[in-house]
Protein backbone atom coordinates (compact mmCIF):
# COMPACT_ATOMS: atom_id res chain seq x y z
CA UNK A 1 0.00 0.00 0.00
CA UNK A 2 1.22 3.36 -1.04
CA UNK A 3 1.16 5.69 2.06
CA UNK A 4 2.43 9.17 0.76
CA UNK A 5 2.27 10.29 -2.72
CA UNK A 6 4.81 13.59 -2.99
CA UNK A 7 3.32 15.77 -5.67
CA UNK A 8 4.42 18.48 -7.57
CA UNK A 9 2.72 20.66 -9.90
CA UNK A 10 5.62 21.34 -13.25
CA UNK A 11 5.78 24.24 -16.13
CA UNK A 12 8.88 24.08 -17.29
CA UNK A 13 10.91 23.66 -14.36
CA UNK A 14 14.14 21.73 -15.82
CA UNK A 15 16.71 23.59 -13.76
CA UNK A 16 15.16 22.36 -10.51
CA UNK A 17 12.27 19.56 -10.58
CA UNK A 18 15.21 17.02 -10.64
CA UNK A 19 16.23 18.67 -7.88
CA UNK A 20 13.54 18.24 -5.63
CA UNK A 21 12.79 15.12 -6.78
CA UNK A 22 16.31 13.39 -5.45
CA UNK A 23 15.38 15.40 -2.04
CA UNK A 24 11.96 13.92 -1.79
CA UNK A 25 12.76 10.13 -2.85
CA UNK A 26 15.51 10.70 -0.40
CA UNK A 27 12.68 11.32 2.12
CA UNK A 28 11.41 8.12 1.46
CA UNK A 29 14.27 5.97 1.64
CA UNK A 30 15.43 7.77 4.34
CA UNK A 31 11.98 7.07 6.71
CA UNK A 32 11.44 4.23 4.81
CA UNK A 33 7.64 5.71 4.06
CA UNK A 34 6.10 3.36 1.30
CA UNK A 35 5.58 6.31 -1.18
CA UNK A 36 5.68 8.10 -4.67
CA UNK A 37 6.93 11.02 -6.46
CA UNK A 38 4.83 12.11 -8.68
CA UNK A 39 5.33 15.64 -11.50
CA UNK A 40 1.97 16.57 -12.41
CA UNK A 41 3.49 18.20 -15.85
CA UNK A 42 1.25 21.14 -16.96
CA UNK A 43 2.32 21.12 -20.62
CA UNK A 44 6.41 22.18 -20.00
CA UNK A 45 8.69 22.71 -23.49
CA UNK A 46 12.00 22.59 -21.79
CA UNK A 47 12.72 19.08 -21.31
CA UNK A 48 11.20 19.15 -17.41
CA UNK A 49 9.48 15.37 -17.76
CA UNK A 50 12.64 13.82 -19.21
CA UNK A 51 14.34 15.28 -16.66
CA UNK A 52 11.91 14.17 -14.12
CA UNK A 53 11.23 10.70 -15.22
CA UNK A 54 15.61 10.16 -15.43
CA UNK A 55 15.28 11.69 -11.29
CA UNK A 56 12.80 8.57 -10.46
CA UNK A 57 9.44 10.48 -10.77
CA UNK A 58 6.14 9.45 -12.13
CA UNK A 59 5.03 11.67 -14.42
CA UNK A 60 1.35 12.73 -15.05
CA UNK A 61 0.60 15.11 -18.18
CA UNK A 62 -2.61 17.48 -17.44
CA UNK A 63 -3.57 19.04 -20.66
CA UNK A 64 -5.53 21.75 -19.20
CA UNK A 65 -3.60 24.71 -18.39
CA UNK A 66 -3.66 26.40 -14.71
CA UNK A 67 -1.58 25.61 -11.26
CA UNK A 68 -5.15 24.52 -9.72
CA UNK A 69 -5.74 22.25 -12.87
CA UNK A 70 -2.03 21.03 -12.48
CA UNK A 71 -2.80 19.81 -9.24
CA UNK A 72 -6.33 18.37 -9.99
CA UNK A 73 -4.89 16.79 -12.10
CA UNK A 74 -2.12 15.26 -9.73
CA UNK A 75 -4.72 14.72 -7.11
CA UNK A 76 -6.54 12.69 -9.07
CA UNK A 77 -3.77 10.46 -10.49
CA UNK A 78 -1.88 10.00 -6.58
CA UNK A 79 -1.62 6.11 -5.42
CA UNK A 80 -0.97 7.62 -2.05
CA UNK A 81 -3.65 7.92 1.14
CA UNK A 82 -1.91 11.41 1.71
CA UNK A 83 -0.47 13.76 -0.17
CA UNK A 84 2.07 16.23 0.07
CA UNK A 85 2.26 19.01 -2.51
CA UNK A 86 4.76 21.72 -3.34
CA UNK A 87 6.48 23.59 -6.05
CA UNK A 88 8.85 22.48 -8.08
CA UNK A 89 10.87 25.42 -7.51
CA UNK A 90 13.16 24.30 -5.16
CA UNK A 91 11.81 26.96 -2.89
CA UNK A 92 10.52 24.08 -0.40
CA UNK A 93 12.86 21.25 1.24
CA UNK A 94 11.35 17.80 0.40
CA UNK A 95 13.59 16.25 2.50
CA UNK A 96 12.16 17.57 5.56
CA UNK A 97 8.85 16.54 5.35
CA UNK A 98 8.67 14.68 9.24
CA UNK A 99 6.15 17.47 10.53
CA UNK A 100 3.94 17.04 8.00
CA UNK A 101 3.66 13.21 8.21
CA UNK A 102 3.22 13.15 11.34
CA UNK A 103 0.32 15.59 11.88
CA UNK A 104 -1.83 13.12 8.93
CA UNK A 105 -1.05 10.12 10.67
CA UNK A 106 -2.37 11.84 14.13
CA UNK A 107 -5.74 12.77 11.54
CA UNK A 108 -5.40 16.12 10.40
CA UNK A 109 -7.15 15.98 6.97
CA UNK A 110 -5.21 19.03 6.10
CA UNK A 111 -1.93 20.50 7.04
CA UNK A 112 -0.35 23.77 6.11
CA UNK A 113 3.11 24.86 6.25
CA UNK A 114 3.27 28.54 7.38
CA UNK A 115 6.72 30.44 6.50
CA UNK A 116 6.01 33.15 8.80
CA UNK A 117 6.71 30.84 11.82
CA UNK A 118 9.27 28.60 9.96
CA UNK A 119 11.60 31.45 8.31
CA UNK A 120 12.10 33.09 5.28
CA UNK A 121 14.94 33.45 3.86
CA UNK A 122 16.99 36.48 2.37
CA UNK A 123 15.25 36.94 -1.57
CA UNK A 124 13.09 33.89 -1.09
CA UNK A 125 9.91 36.14 -1.46
CA UNK A 126 9.11 39.76 -2.78
CA UNK A 127 8.62 42.78 0.43
CA UNK A 128 5.40 43.21 -1.50
CA UNK A 129 4.26 39.79 -0.72
CA UNK A 130 5.85 39.04 2.79
CA UNK A 131 4.39 42.62 4.54
CA UNK A 132 1.67 42.86 2.23
CA UNK A 133 -0.28 40.25 -0.07
CA UNK A 134 0.20 37.47 1.86
CA UNK A 135 -0.60 38.75 5.78
CA UNK A 136 -3.64 40.66 4.49
CA UNK A 137 -5.31 37.63 2.40
CA UNK A 138 -4.56 35.49 5.47
CA UNK A 139 -6.39 37.79 7.78
CA UNK A 140 -9.21 38.08 5.27
CA UNK A 141 -9.03 34.10 5.42
CA UNK A 142 -9.24 34.13 8.77
CA UNK A 143 -11.99 37.03 9.39
CA UNK A 144 -14.28 35.38 7.05
CA UNK A 145 -14.10 31.64 7.31
CA UNK A 146 -12.44 31.20 10.88
CA UNK A 147 -9.51 29.44 9.59
CA UNK A 148 -7.05 28.69 12.03
CA UNK A 149 -4.49 29.38 9.23
CA UNK A 150 -1.70 31.85 9.34
CA UNK A 151 0.16 31.58 5.84
CA UNK A 152 -3.39 30.90 3.52
CA UNK A 153 -0.84 30.79 0.58
CA UNK A 154 2.07 28.15 1.42
CA UNK A 155 2.41 26.12 -1.18
CA UNK A 156 3.70 23.25 0.86
CA UNK A 157 0.75 21.48 2.29
CA UNK A 158 -0.65 18.06 2.88
CA UNK A 159 -3.96 16.40 3.06
CA UNK A 160 -6.07 12.89 3.16
CA UNK A 161 -6.48 12.27 -0.53
CA UNK A 162 -10.11 11.35 -0.14
CA UNK A 163 -10.96 13.59 2.06
CA UNK A 164 -9.72 16.55 -0.31
CA UNK A 165 -11.46 14.89 -2.97
CA UNK A 166 -15.18 15.28 -1.33
CA UNK A 167 -14.42 19.04 -1.18
CA UNK A 168 -14.78 19.17 -5.22
CA UNK A 169 -12.46 21.70 -5.69
CA UNK A 170 -12.99 23.51 -9.13
CA UNK A 171 -10.62 26.49 -9.51
CA UNK A 172 -7.91 25.91 -12.08
CA UNK A 173 -5.90 29.00 -11.44
CA UNK A 174 -3.86 30.32 -8.36
CA UNK A 175 -6.66 31.04 -6.18
CA UNK A 176 -6.97 27.22 -5.77
CA UNK A 177 -4.62 27.44 -2.89
CA UNK A 178 -7.57 30.00 -1.03
CA UNK A 179 -10.38 27.21 -2.43
CA UNK A 180 -8.84 24.33 -0.73
CA UNK A 181 -8.02 26.18 2.74
CA UNK A 182 -11.87 27.89 2.45
CA UNK A 183 -13.22 24.17 1.96
CA UNK A 184 -11.56 22.73 4.40
CA UNK A 185 -12.68 25.40 6.93
CA UNK A 186 -16.03 26.04 5.94
CA UNK A 187 -16.43 21.83 6.30
CA UNK A 188 -15.16 21.87 10.07
CA UNK A 189 -11.83 20.05 9.19
CA UNK A 190 -8.72 20.08 11.96
CA UNK A 191 -6.34 21.98 10.33
CA UNK A 192 -2.86 22.01 11.55
CA UNK A 193 0.16 23.94 10.75
CA UNK A 194 3.97 23.25 10.60
CA UNK A 195 6.45 25.51 10.51
CA UNK A 196 8.15 25.63 6.95
CA UNK A 197 11.10 27.43 5.72
CA UNK A 198 11.17 29.13 2.13
CA UNK A 199 14.55 29.16 -0.18
CA UNK A 200 14.78 31.02 -3.08
CA UNK A 201 14.00 29.52 -6.14
CA UNK A 202 16.25 27.99 -8.15
CA UNK A 203 14.92 28.87 -11.93
CA UNK A 204 16.70 31.77 -12.84
CA UNK A 205 13.95 33.31 -14.15
CA UNK A 206 10.45 35.04 -12.95
CA UNK A 207 7.99 33.03 -11.31
CA UNK A 208 4.71 32.02 -12.78
CA UNK A 209 2.67 33.91 -9.69
CA UNK A 210 1.65 37.39 -10.88
CA UNK A 211 2.13 39.64 -8.02
CA UNK A 212 -1.22 42.28 -8.63
CA UNK A 213 -2.97 39.93 -10.47
CA UNK A 214 -2.94 36.74 -8.99
CA UNK A 215 -3.09 38.77 -6.13
CA UNK A 216 -6.73 40.04 -6.49
CA UNK A 217 -8.05 36.82 -8.03
CA UNK A 218 -7.14 35.01 -4.50
CA UNK A 219 -8.95 38.17 -2.95
CA UNK A 220 -11.96 38.30 -5.10
CA UNK A 221 -12.59 34.56 -4.59
CA UNK A 222 -12.56 35.07 -0.72
CA UNK A 223 -14.63 37.68 -0.66
CA UNK A 224 -17.13 36.55 -3.05
CA UNK A 225 -17.40 32.76 -1.51
CA UNK A 226 -18.25 34.40 1.77
CA UNK A 227 -21.33 36.45 0.68
CA UNK A 228 -24.68 34.92 1.15
CA UNK A 229 -25.31 34.35 -2.61
CA UNK A 230 -23.25 32.73 -5.62
CA UNK A 231 -19.86 33.37 -6.07
CA UNK A 232 -19.80 31.57 -9.30
CA UNK A 233 -20.58 32.83 -13.13
CA UNK A 234 -23.99 32.75 -14.76
CA UNK A 235 -24.65 28.83 -15.52
CA UNK A 236 -22.36 27.18 -13.81
CA UNK A 237 -22.48 24.93 -10.47
CA UNK A 238 -22.35 26.42 -7.58
CA UNK A 239 -18.91 26.34 -5.73
CA UNK A 240 -20.25 27.29 -2.35
CA UNK A 241 -22.82 25.12 -2.46
CA UNK A 242 -20.42 22.24 -3.21
CA UNK A 243 -19.10 22.91 0.23
CA UNK A 244 -22.21 21.99 2.53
Amino acid sequence: MTELTILMPCLNEAATVGSCITKARGFLERTGIAGEVLVADNGSDDGSRAVAEGAGARVVEVTERGYGAALAGGIAAARGRYVIMGDADDSYDFARLEGFVARLREGYPLVMGNRFQGGIRKGAMPLLHRYLGNPVLSFVGRLLFGAPVGDFHCGLRGFDRDAVRTLDLRTHGMEFASELVVKASLAGWRIAEVPTTLHPDGRGRPPHLHSWRDGWRHLRFLLLFSRAGCSCTPGSPCLRSASR
